[in-house]
């Protein structure tokens, strides 16, 4: 089998894979992400930061051991402003629906109308922003970032200490957040949600 169609393969199995593991953990339902806006569910969050850390740390691993090499990774420009225009429309989407891109995809699967009218939206979004390109072009790049420009390299601290700042913060919002889920009485559990 090439290379390309491995990587196929593999991207694939993985997000079938993904979408199980979501489903089975209640996400295809709305009312766990509507849960976590209204802060009395932070089992989203959790899982998110959580895989963020693990990347963060595995590449880590990798480039200090020397099976990575540094310049072998290539990390494209941030465009600050762009994302936080963008951050907040996809926000107030996910408020507003109950569902991200993969969630609404996992909704879809699991037989729910509104993933699919979410997912009409999401489409429908996407052809508007690509019909209109050309009106909103100079915010797509607003505050760009170098390529190559990573956290440590912007912040001018050693990588370790970015990563040690990650741990931490993934450890405040785990014991925050489980205090607030205990005050709204504990997280939205995956058969709860799948029958909402």
């Amino acid at each position: 089998m090439p290379f390309n169609d491995i990587g196929l393969a593999s991207g694939l199995l993985c997000g079938f894979l993904f979408g199980y593991v979501l489903e089975n953990a209640g996400f295809g339902s709305p009312c766990k992400l509507t849960a976590q806006f209204r802060m009395s569910d932070w089992s989203v969050f959790k899982v998110m930061f959580t895989a963020i850390v693990v990347a963060a740390a595995g590449l880590f691993l990798l480039r200090s051991a020397g099976i990575l090499a540094p310049d072998k990774m290539y990390v494209p420009p941030a465009f600050l402003g762009a994302v936080a225009i963008g951050g907040a429309l996809i926000g107030a989407g996910f408020a507003v629906g109950g569902y991200c891109p993969g969630t609404s995809v996992v909704g879809l699967f699991s037989g729910r109308i509104d993933a699919l009218l979410f997912g009409v939206g999401l489409l429908g979004g996407t052809w508007l922003f690509a019909g209109s390109f050309d009106l909103v072009e100079r915010w797509t790049t607003a505050g760009e970032s170098g390529a190559g420009d990573t956290l440590p390299l912007a912040l001018g601290v050693p990588e370790w200490a970015v990563l040690a700042a990650m741990i931490a913060v993934a450890v405040m919002i785990f014991v925050i957040g489980g205090r607030i889920e205990r005050r709204f009485g504990g997280p939205l559990d995956a058969s709860a949600a799948m029958r909402d």
